[in-house]
């Protein structure tokens, strides 16, 4: 159960219903999932955090399912079960498969083992991997 409870929309006042409207505007649904509910006690941390979500989900150079699978990754590291529920099916609705979901769990446990074992060993970085040489 989320600490402060779910705003539901019918609940809502006029401030976080215009916030609501815009997911769902937004996203083309019909409703509004438990992480913006909630976020809706407090109506600013909700506007600020869906204004961020909407610019760097949106339209970029990435396309959305690079995004959605970036989002899976730190979220699997990070250990946010929502987020990974949340973006997985993000990911999906994008065109994921199970052998790529598969592949980026691989990949994150593999960057998460050699992180490890680079920040341990207080690995110096190569000279050929700095920004001035790579550019």
């Amino acid at each position: 159960m989320a600490t402060l409870g779910l705003v539901e929309y019918d609940e809502a006042t006029p401030e976080v219903k215009a916030v609501y409207d815009d997911i769902m505007a937004t996203r083309k649904t019909d409703w509004i999932n438990n992480f913006w509910k909630a976020l809706a006690h407090d109506p600013a941390t909700l506007r600020r955090t869906w204004e961020s979500i909407k610019q760097i989900m949106g339209p970029g150079t990435l396309d959305p399912l690079t995004k959605e699978l970036i989002y899976v990754a730190v979220s699997a590291t990070n250990q946010c079960g929502y987020c990974i529920a949340s973006h997985t099916a993000g990911a999906r609705k994008a065109g994921m498969t199970d052998a790529m979901f598969a592949e980026l769990m691989a990949v994150v446990g593999m960057a998460n083992e050699t992180n490890r074992l680079a920040s341990g060993y207080q690995v110096e970085i190569d000279e050929r991997f700095l920004p001035s040489r790579n550019r």
